[in-house]
């Protein structure tokens, strides 16, 4: 699992993914929230950042040594315009010879990957702390 978004703070995975170790890799590679609750960050190094999460999801991908590829919020970093469809949809049919599931996670899917899906699944907050700008909570959100 590669976090395109996640990094300079804990979350429920940090912990979990242990459990699955050595079978399970989780690597963060976002440098956090893109422009909200306080980033201070030059757009560029987010863009850096998501950039760095497509091509180490693609090294691990062309090793053959996973099953499952999973992108973490790379709908979020494609709705940010942080990387493009387009260098997703590639990554996508380069690792389809190498892999047997991709996963991609995220809001705001774009109508691309749900045209390319073989499974879509939509979640969406009805009412959520974070939409005031509250920050996020033990044992809920990590």
């Amino acid at each position: 699992m590669t976090q395109f978004i996640k990094g300079p703070w804990k979350s429920g995975e940090d912990e979990a993914y242990k459990k699955l170790a050595p079978d399970f890799l989780l690597v963060k590679k976002g440098l956090g929230f893109v422009g909200i609750l306080g980033d201070s960050l030059p757009r560029e190094k987010h863009e850096e950042a998501a950039r760095g999460a497509l091509n180490f999801a693609r090294v691990q991908a062309m090793t053959g040594k996973w099953d499952i590829i999973i992108l973490d919020e790379v709908n979020n970093a494609v709705d940010l315009k942080l990387i493009t469809a387009e260098e997703v949809l590639r990554f996508a049919e380069e690792a389809e010879a190498k892999t047997e599931h991709l996963i991609f996670t995220g809001r705001v899917a774009p109508p691309e990957f749900l045209e390319k899906a073989d499974l879509v699944t939509e979640m969406k907050d009805a009412k959520h702390p974070y939409q005031e700008g509250k920050k996020g909570r033990r044992g809920l959100e990590y």
